[in-house]
């Protein structure tokens, strides 16, 4: 995954990270696509400090259940801790490519900005075909970063730090062919819905001002100290003046797999 490294460091920023208002929006968002009712049995891929699986469980239900799958042993205490008591929720440490869980077992899997830090999203999508039943659904979400838009006082500044951040990704642009990668993997029924997170402040609460202490990381790491204390600063300065302003545009693809055969 680039260079994220999904350690307890981490971890605990993710932790705080969603739990702000528009990452809220985006869980909220993302229940409703899936649609979860009583008892079924959902998987998770990428489940990170485990919110979905949390709230998941209030509408499957005791008869319900939750498996969540994730490569961090980190993301995957926290997210141990955070449904304690239920037993109708399990964890399970693997790659998104390589689903420790039987054929057909699932009634839906969500997958939630994932896929873009994935090298082979294909057998990725393969692994989620074959865990959903037949008639299942997925929610695959994950963010187009080309659709930034983003106010600099230095264009050129500005470029070089949303090329950092590019580099820690498998696929930048990565909703652009999951349309055709889920009808390759066999769903059916495919449809994408964009959703744009904006702002005219750097806040916190805001996608931006959650993740932006991780850009300032990947502007240095690739550039220089100077370069990313300067960007970092000519944000807040415009913050200050009330002329912050950022746009991205994220997508969720819903797809179902076919009740007959299919060539997956």
């Amino acid at each position: 995954m680039g260079g994220l490294v999904f350690d307890q460091a981490l971890a605990d920023r993710l932790e705080s990270a969603y739990r702000t208002r528009d990452i809220l929006r985006r869980r909220h968002l993302v229940r409703d696509a899936l649609g979860a009712s009583t008892g079924e049995q959902i998987l998770d891929i990428g489940c990170g400090p485990g919110f979905y699986a949390k709230e998941l469980l209030a509408e499957v239900g005791e008869r319900g259940a939750i498996v969540g799958v994730d490569n961090s042993p980190q993301m995957l205490a926290v997210a141990a801790h955070r449904v304690e008591g239920h037993a109708n929720v399990t964890f399970h440490e693997a790659d998104a490519t390589s689903l420790p869980v039987e054929d057909g077992s699932f009634d839906a899997a969500l997958c939630v900005q994932v896929l873009e830090y994935v090298p082979d999203p294909d057998r990725a999508l393969a692994e989620m075909h074959r865990a959903v039943r037949p008639g299942g659904r997925v929610v695959v979400w994950d963010v187009d970063w080309t659709t930034v838009s983003w106010h600099s006082t230095d264009a050129a500044a500005m470029e070089r730090a949303l090329h950092a951040w590019d580099e820690h990704l498998a696929h930048p642009a990565l909703p652009r062919t999951l349309a055709g990668r889920l009808r390759f993997a066999g769903f059916e029924d495919v449809a994408a819905e964009g959703h744009v997170f904006a702002t005219t402040e750097l806040v916190p609460d805001a996608y931006v001002g959650a993740i932006f202490p991780l850009f300032e990381e990947f502007v240095a790491e690739r550039g220089s100290a100077a370069d990313a204390i300067a960007w970092a600063d000519d944000q807040r300065a415009l913050d200050a003046r009330g002329e912050f302003f950022f746009s991205c545009t994220q997508f969720c693809f819903t797809a179902t797999r076919p009740t007959g055969p299919t060539r997956a």
